[in-house]
């Protein structure tokens, strides 16, 4: 039998149903804290990436342990501070904040705005102007170094939408620094997500190293090297690094330079936290294959549909007995699927199964697509466990529409 923790997952399953979502407390405490101590003495600050997954509880954890924040919009940083993170400890990234969003993160105080554009330095510096502030600043500097990894998260490459061009990025430097509504503090570099060696890592810390250099020559001293999150995790065979060896990488980056290094984690921490737990319902064969239908779906965890990403599929009770099949769900979508042409347990009809490693980009990147309600989401701590996030009712789904009196005649 699975348990997670101390719990036996059947129980979970009989009290708040599947699908669902289940995150183990003691499981993102060890992942973050091999983070902050693999740094030893080096200045740092571990910034947890709320894109992974935003649940309150999950945030709420990590601050009590000293994190920091990644976010990415206006709302994450809202949950931030819902869940008692320290608004001085966020470092604000992405490609098209809004007006808004910048107002509402230097009224926070935040600890950085990551410029992903030239354009973006003059919106900070109007709005930190209209609001009296100095707004502190790094730049993304895209190296164009290969991550080695699925190319829709890959940000480092040339090719890629994210950061501004090494070339010409002294220049934007210089700029930003002569604008008064502007405190330039850092640079930033991440160059992608999963990945499985720290070679990548190491070669974008060495140019972000030798930019940092240039700069202090013509009298920019920064503070920060924020090198972002990326390390990956096993899904199934893949060995990643160590933590610990991921930030040896990043000390001997920095040498002997006096900067505060930021990393940015979210797969590493959240990923292998967290199950779905799902029911069989159905076996279906047409001759040709076999089908596994199940009632998680494309909506609960888009990645295999997505990314035709791997999640390993086990079974919460024991059973010796497997089958090779589709594992789908009831969304009507060719492209519905959790696993393809796998050696799965043959668990008939209302047995359970646990989709693998889904802590991070499964919840958060859930939908109503086909009008179905999102999964509960759980929290276990040692013997016990917390709903988080309770499921989604179908009225839910349409309160905020309406339907206007003049359309009914």
């Amino acid at each position: 039998m699975l348990y997670a923790e101390e719990v036996a997952v059947p129980r979970i399953a009989r009290e708040v149903g599947t699908p669902c979502y289940v995150y183990s407390r003691a499981a993102l405490g060890a992942a973050f804290d091999a983070y902050h101590d693999g740094f030893g003495e080096l200045a740092h600050l571990v910034c947890y990436s709320v894109k992974a997954n935003s649940n309150l509880a999950v945030l709420a954890q990590l601050a009590g342990r000293g994190s920091g924040f990644d976010v990415v919009s206006g709302g994450e940083l809202a949950r931030v501070m819902a869940a008692g993170g320290d608004a001085s400890k966020v470092v604000f990234s992405g490609v098209g904040k809004q007006d808004w969003e910048i107002r509402e993160a230097l009224a926070a105080g935040i600890l950085m705005i990551n410029v992903e554009c030239p354009a973006e330095l003059d919106l900070i510096d109007r709005i930190a102007a209209e609001t009296g502030r100095k707004a502190p600043v790094a730049l993304r500097v895209n190296p164009d170094v290969d991550p080695e990894t699925h190319p829709y998260i890959s940000t480092g490459l040339r090719t890629s939408k994210f950061g501004i061009a090494m070339e010409r990025c002294l220049g934007d430097y210089e700029r930003a620094a002569s604008m008064d509504g502007l405190d330039v503090v850092g640079l930033d570099c991440h160059i992608g997500s999963q990945l499985l060696s720290a070679a990548p890592m190491a070669e974008a810390a060495q140019r972000a190293g030798s930019i940092i250099d240039r700069l202090a020559v013509t009298g920019l001293q920064l503070s920060y090297l924020d090198m972002g999150g990326g390390l990956g995790i096993t899904y199934n065979d893949e060995t990643p690094p160590a933590t610990a060896d991921w930030a040896a990488v990043l000390r001997d980056a920095v040498g002997g330079r006096e900067l505060t290094v930021i990393v940015e984690p979210g797969r590493s921490i959240a990923g292998n936290a967290g199950i779905l737990l799902t029911t069989a319902l159905f076996h279906k064969s047409n001759g040709e294959k076999n089908f596994l239908v199940v009632d998680a779906a494309m909506n609960d965890l888009p990645r295999p549909s997505l990314y035709d990403a791997y999640h390993r599929i086990e079974a919460v009770e024991d059973t010796d007995e497997t089958i090779v099949a589709d594992v789908v769900g009831p969304v009507c979508e060719t492209g519905d699927f959790l696993a393809r042409d796998r050696e799965v347990p043959a668990v008939s009809p209302g047995g359970l199964l646990a989709v693998m490693s889904a802590g991070a980009y499964g919840f958060v990147m859930a939908s109503n697509y086909n009008s179905r309600p999102r999964p509960a989401e759980v929290m276990v701590d040692g013997e016990q466990f917390h709903v988080v996030r309770r499921r989604e009712s179908t009225e839910a789904l349409y309160e905020a529409e309406s339907v206007p009196e003049g359309l009914l005649s």
